[in-house]
């Protein structure tokens, strides 16, 4: 059972985090006269890549999106704009893991206001689960890199086709917003906006199911950063205080367990689970001290001395 005090410091922290992602979307997306005049920004910012997935034609977007970028440059001629995509989002992933996934991402925020609707709510199986968060590494190799890697235009640039086939983002961002303000874009809607509409809607019902469905199951760009969670500056810490009560586990909606795996591909570090953990055994930090050893160091000590 949580406390009263538990209960106002968690509610305090989803409202804070809940902000900062509302602040994060405007900002990334700052040029609003775009949507009313249905333009896409071309400034000099645009040769900037954002650290979150925020579409590059979406009307107001002032930066690159990282997986349309990353997508552009594979198997390209232009290998200084390469090796910037690539360090660039090595730099992000390296430095806050997915923080950036938690507290930043203009569609990870769409689908936690969408998860508010109050529709019941239901919690993937585990065994399932765990099976189910590889798709976004499989759509992350074959449409990052396979499909890029083979297909190019005549300027040497590679087809981004997670962009064209898949993004629900850039479909919600980008395509009804310039297509409602271009009536020219609506004579020439083909298949392909109809597919992606179909996935669009998918990803809007489950996403009021269940907690950023697509997050958990299909963004590459969670996937990447996701591999950086164990070695990231930015990281989580279970001490040795840890009583294993479980509450950590219960509030997380990412569902991993914190005070198994405080660093897990999975963890989008909201710090629910901080709020909740009765004895604050868990903690954020930048300054790594083996983490997994130091929450299993009593169990070894126990065992060595039977």
């Amino acid at each position: 059972m949580k406390t009263n005090k538990q209960n106002t410091n968690l509610s305090k922290q989803r409202k804070k985090r809940m902000l900062i992602q509302a602040m994060g979307a405007l900002i990334f997306n700052g040029d609003w006269k775009n949507f009313i005049n249905g333009n896409i920004y071309k400034g000099n910012l645009k040769n900037i890549c954002v650290p979150v997935l925020n579409c590059y034609s979406c009307p107001g977007a002032l930066g690159a999106c990282p997986i349309g970028s990353l997508q552009a440059v594979n198997n390209s001629y232009q290998f200084n704009l390469a090796f910037y995509v690539v360090g660039l989002i090595a730099l992000f992933g390296i430095t806050m893991g997915r923080w950036f996934c938690g507290w930043l991402c203009p569609f990870g925020w769409i689908q936690e206001l969408l998860y508010k609707i109050p529709l019941k709510k239901f919690r993937t199986k585990q065994t399932i689960h765990k099976k189910a968060i590889w798709l976004k590494y499989i759509l992350l190799i074959v449409f990052i890199f396979v499909i890029p890697i083979f297909t190019q235009d005549s300027y040497g640039m590679s087809s981004p086709a997670f962009c064209k086939w898949i993004c629900p983002a850039g479909t919600l961002e980008a395509g009804y917003p310039l297509m409602l303000t271009n009536p020219a874009l609506r004579q020439a809607v083909g298949y392909i906006f109809g597919w992606k509409t179909i996935l669009l809607v998918i990803t809007i019902f489950f996403s009021i199911k269940i907690f950023r469905f697509f997050c958990k199951y299909a963004c590459p760009l969670g996937a990447i950063y996701g591999l950086f969670n164990k070695i990231s500056f930015y990281h989580m810490e279970c001490s040795s205080d840890c009583i294993k009560c479980g509450r950590c586990s219960e509030v997380c909606k990412m569902q991993v367990e914190p005070y198994k795996t405080p660093n897990s591909a999975e963890c989008i570090r909201c710090g629910e689970c901080i709020e909740v953990c009765p004895v604050k055994a868990l903690q954020f930090s930048f300054i790594h001290e083996n983490t997994l050893s130091k929450t299993e160091t009593p169990n070894r000590s126990n065992n060595k001395q039977g």
